[in-house]
């Protein structure tokens, strides 16, 4: 990948349009992330991060962050910010981030077109 492509993709992510995203913060996950902001003291930055691991191959890894770094991808919904390394973010482009509560539980959850099966528990996936 060259270099001017990975800044098209960042200001893609950046713009925050449904349609012009790499990755979109959906509004439900943008409140939760911001309730738990506030409660611990943070900014409401959220950052996902794929690793390898998981029974699937790769996994989704959540954290809040104190900024974003110099290369990362940023999507913003009401005010939150969600935050993508530039390795993830090849595994992550088109993805929505929400947050879902059921019967099960309420939990952060990747929709994403990139994964070709996922784990039953929805928190690894492989491509």
């Amino acid at each position: 990948m060259f270099a001017q492509d990975i800044e098209v993709r960042r200001a893609n992510a950046y713009l925050g349009t449904m349609q012009d995203t790499v990755i979109t913060l959906a509004p439900n996950a943008a409140a939760r992330v911001a309730a738990i902001a506030a409660k611990q003291g943070k900014p409401a930055i959220l950052r996902l991060a794929v690793e390898g691991g998981g029974c699937s191959g790769f996994q989704y890894k959540f954290d809040l962050a104190s900024a974003p770094d110099a290369d990362d991808a940023v999507a913003e919904t009401d005010g939150v910010r969600l935050v993508v390394d530039q390795v993830s973010l090849g595994l992550l482009e088109g993805s929505v981030v929400d947050y879902v509560e059921s019967l099960g539980g309420a939990a952060f959850r990747v929709t994403n077109p990139q994964a070709a099966s996922g784990c039953g528990c929805g928190s690894s996936f492989s491509v």
